[in-house]
């Protein structure tokens, strides 16, 4: 029997799809996956008894209006409490955006992609979804940040833009979370940084990595999981990685 939901939102990255196949190994939780595209193979891999408990939410893009309207399906859609949500959506590099290795790599134009990518869009995800997990249902969302984000941590230079990006959200996580402990608190906010995991975002710069510390989604999700269910809802940002532990931010 379905009891709760989980929310995915940027559904269709590597570590989303591999959060969805555990989740759906518990059978009193039903998906709401969110993306502007979905993996057709994926689904198709997919058990009847498991699509049953998928609903699928499209977005057109992640503009303010986009995301607004998504959150009224996502109402239609969430009869049954929200107690997990995975904000997935992030950008390392494209076509046109690649880490900066020196200070003359620095472009503005990449810089305000990934801002908006890994900072704006997030941040409007949680300014948005608040109003509706806010009650007595304990809920815990998650937002993808990176080592790399934190301050004091930075001893290699370089990725300038990536770099500030998930400092700047880790920043606007953890204010949001002094508010949220005043007005909703039920919610708990954690900023969880994966490793280097085997996917498109990490292609080009696999080379260097141990093969020990290149690690596959699925064993991310089983992590990130195990983990989640370990936190307290305590009106405080956690900053953690894989393997549990706190980062300095």
């Amino acid at each position: 029997m379905i009891t709760q939901q989980t929310l995915i939102v940027g559904a269709n990255s590597e570590i989303a799809k591999a959060l969805a196949c555990e989740i759906l190994k518990q059978q009193n939780c039903g998906l709401l996956l969110l993306s502007r595209h979905f993996d057709e193979q994926w689904q198709h891999e997919r058990t009847p008894e498991q699509l049953q408990r998928i609903k699928l939410i499209s977005v057109e893009d992640y503009s303010e209006s986009s995301i607004e309207h998504s959150i009224d399906k996502i109402n239609s859609n969430s009869q049954l409490p929200i107690t997990r949500v995975f904000i997935c959506n992030g950008l390392l590099h494209n076509k046109t955006v690649k880490p900066e290795k020196r200070l003359e790599d620095f472009d503005a134009g990449a810089f305000h992609q990934v801002m908006s990518a890994n900072v704006l869009t997030p941040m409007l995800w949680l300014q948005k979804l608040t109003p509706i997990l806010t009650g007595e249902v304990k809920c815990k969302m998650v937002l993808l940040s990176a080592r790399v984000g934190s301050i004091s941590d930075n001893r290699l230079g370089g990725w300038y833009s990536y770099r500030a990006s998930k400092a700047a959200l880790n920043m606007m996580v953890k204010t949001a979370s002094i508010e949220l402990a005043r007005r909703a608190k039920n919610i708990k906010l954690i900023l969880f940084h994966p490793g280097t995991t085997d996917s498109p975002l990490s292609k080009p710069f696999q080379a260097n990595v141990p093969q020990n510390k290149l690690f596959r989604p699925e064993f991310v999700a089983t992590q990130l999981l195990s983990i989640l269910d370990k936190q307290e809802v305590d009106g405080v940002a956690s900053y953690l990685d894989w393997q549990g532990e706190s980062i300095n931010w």
